[in-house]
């Protein structure tokens, strides 16, 4: 019987479903800085266009590769998932601030959560969304 600081091991369906889940922004977060990377020229004009000085691009992927190689290392995903939030956080509020649509970066930030809670017991035990059985 469990203790009720305890959550339930992940089901193979709930394991799987939250590794695809997490996978899902490290692979947009990798193509959006990897492309950051390499097409420099094309991604610049868009920084500008946005507020941030001419030399913030090449900080601003190098950080978002990391958030999103510190949340792909499961050892570290919890703080990961810390970081991509506030990363995406800026994202959100610099849509916001120049009247873009912004609910995209929200949406991966449920999903890195979602991802997250369905393949890691520990954080099921912090976040349970239910009350334990008495």
């Amino acid at each position: 019987m469990q203790s009720a600081d305890q959550a339930a091991p992940a089901s193979r369906t709930s394991l799987w479903t939250g590794r695809i889940l997490s996978a899902l922004p490290v692979l947009l977060m990798f193509f959006t800085g990897v492309f950051g990377l390499l097409k420099p020229a094309m991604v610049a004009p868009q920084f500008v266009h946005y507020g941030y000085p001419d030399g913030s691009l090449m900080r601003i992927t190098i950080v978002e590769l990391l958030c999103a190689l510190i949340y792909a290392i499961p050892q570290t995903s919890v703080l990961g998932a810390i970081l991509l939030t506030g990363y995406l956080g800026g994202a959100t509020a610099t849509h916001v601030r120049v009247g873009e649509p912004f609910f995209i970066p929200i949406i991966v930030g449920v999903v890195v959560w979602a991802g997250l809670f369905l393949r890691d017991e520990r954080l099921r035990a912090l976040i349970p969304l239910r009350r334990p059985k008495t």
